[in-house]
């Protein structure tokens, strides 16, 4: 599986085009805010002739669904994320607003599946992404594990050295804990991290010198 990062609008969302040797992609978290960065995004998926089979949000602040719209309407595919995170979802302009990132309603399509945990999403040549649930940053957050790839999603459950903020709306930190220690300290540590913001990393590594993250009885 090949993996691609861009960074997109002024908060720096990590948003990742997932693919294989079949062209078929996985779009996770578009943060596209401008039409230059939705050109960006297009100009990649055009260039290696991918075929966009959906999008997966990893959670629901804005910053990681600014660009729902222009890949449904673009690629004409559906739009994935957990159901306990529509009401954020649904307050996206006005959450815009408050965080100066401009967006109308078409930005946000209707959401045209629901993930629960347990479920895979597959693509491509055998591609599998499990659906783990991780709330504490947000009602309704998720991170996508895949196990032969040896790698995990996380949103903004975990970064390199740090963990999500739990001071916005439905955030809580003891549920944000329990979720990395049930969820993402059980995975090897040679798994890789893909964050929705900054470096990857790894669990091994942040089980051993994440400050945070060494507090959690495991």
């Amino acid at each position: 599986m090949h993996i691609k990062t861009f960074q997109f609008n002024f908060i720096e969302v990590n948003t990742y085009v997932l693919y294989d040797e079949t062209k078929e992609a996985v779009i996770i978290d578009p943060g596209m805010m401008t039409e230059k960065e939705e050109n960006i995004l297009d100009a990649f998926i055009r260039q290696y002739q991918l075929t966009v089979k959906c999008v997966a949000v990893t959670h629901a602040h804005v910053d990681h669904v600014l660009g729902c719209g222009f890949c449904a309407r673009k690629y004409k595919v559906p739009v994935w994320m957990h159901e306990a995170g529509l009401p954020i979802y649904e307050s996206a302009v006005s959450y815009g607003v408050v965080c100066n990132l401009p967006c109308e309603k078409d930005n946000f399509p209707v959401i045209d599946h629901f993930f629960k945990a347990g479920d895979i999403l597959r693509f491509g040549n055998g591609q599998e992404l499990k659906v783990l649930y991780t709330p504490g940053h947000a009602d309704g957050s998720v991170c996508l594990y895949s196990e032969a790839e040896r790698c995990v999603f996380v949103g903004d459950v975990l970064f390199e050295g740090s963990i999500g903020r739990s001071d916005f709306p439905t955030g809580n930190i003891r549920t944000l804990l329990e979720s990395i220690r049930t969820q993402l300290l059980t995975l090897p540590d040679d798994t890789v991290v893909y964050p929705g913001h900054g470096p990857a990393t790894t669990i091994g590594q942040e089980r051993t010198t994440n400050p945070y993250v060494k507090r959690i009885p495991q």
